[in-house]
């Protein structure tokens, strides 16, 4: 790979590579002594509604695919918020535009069962391979599909593209986004830079060993078929919890209603929530949204 000069990166000044590095960086860390109501740690739950959009994303019209996506729709977001609402968990969704038009009446019953839906792009499109103008329409139409549909603004951010182009945190900003929830560089939230300033806006950190697509998913023209069993999907995210418990810090986990919900994988979710309710020093179920806000309000500066 080399720049727009022709160099190559082993060939780059100084000033080059630190420009890269840091454009979009870590700032300051935001973890509270404790959390809300005296919970050693948080539990943020979310689950990414990508329903159709992936098959549409890439141009594509395979019955099968869409059919998957529809199972998201029919059975998967049923399934997840008749589980959350027998443990009184609150979650976090963050839905394509095109999704939500596709099933406004998911929407609304997700938002009036006391969840949060948040920004997953238009058509979860490679929005880090988007020039600066395209970036921002479909994020700003996104947004306001959203707003339509629920009546509520969204105020967090999930790239479909699980990556930022140079432009989104710029976009993000002039949007008012308070947070984003795509780039990992702590456990913790922290809040991001630009170029060397904060910025304000709050990252809650993904990471995908805290999601179940890379464990899951399959493509039926591919040789490679990825696939952990359940209960070693389960093992995982318990580990992910028990660090985040012993640390009294955040454990954020992300999920998609097309491929949690398979009746061999629903469990997961289950029994994680009884396994976090089970723990002595108090946990805080939490939507991504109240997290950034009482990390910002109550966060010591380390």
């Amino acid at each position: 790979m080399s720049d727009q000069n022709g160099m190559q990166p082993w060939q780059w000044p100084e000033q080059e590579w630190r420009r890269i590095v840091t454009h979009v960086r870590a700032g300051r860390r935001l973890r509270p002594d404790k959390w809300k109501g005296g919970a050693r740690v948080a539990v943020a739950l979310s689950f990414d509604s990508d329903h159709e959009t992936n098959e549409l994303r890439d141009g594509g019209s395979s019955i099968n695919r869409l059919s998957w996506g529809q199972y998201g729709n029919r059975v998967g977001v049923p399934r997840i918020l008749s589980l959350l609402e027998k443990y009184s968990v609150p979650v976090s969704f963050y839905v394509p535009a095109v999704s939500a038009l596709l099933y406004p009446d998911e929407q609304r019953r997700i938002v009036d069962a006391g969840h949060e839906i948040g920004v997953h792009g238009w058509i979860h499109e490679l929005n880090s391979k988007l020039e600066f103008a395209d970036e921002r329409d479909l994020l700003g139409r996104s947004m306001d599909t959203l707003e339509k549909i629920t009546g509520k603004r969204p105020t967090g951010f999930r790239s479909p593209s699980g990556d930022f182009s140079k432009n989104t945190l710029q976009i993000l900003q002039e949007l008012g986004f308070s947070y984003d929830s795509s780039l990992g560089a702590d456990d913790d939230c922290y809040e991001l830079e630009m170029d060397g300033e904060p910025t304000g806006l709050v990252e809650i950190p993904f990471d995908w060993v805290r999601d179940d697509a890379v464990y899951f998913l399959m493509h039926r023209f591919q040789g490679l078929r990825p696939y952990t069993p359940p209960s070693d999907v389960f093992d995982i995210f318990r580990r992910e919890l028990d660090a985040a418990y012993a640390e009294g810090g955040l454990f954020e986990l992300t999920m998609h209603p097309h491929v949690i919900t398979n009746r061999s994988r629903i469990w997961i979710v289950e029994e994680l929530i009884r396994y976090a309710k089970s723990l002595p020093d108090g946990v805080w179920f939490a939507r991504h949204d109240e997290v950034v806000n009482y990390a910002l309000q109550n966060a010591k500066l380390r």
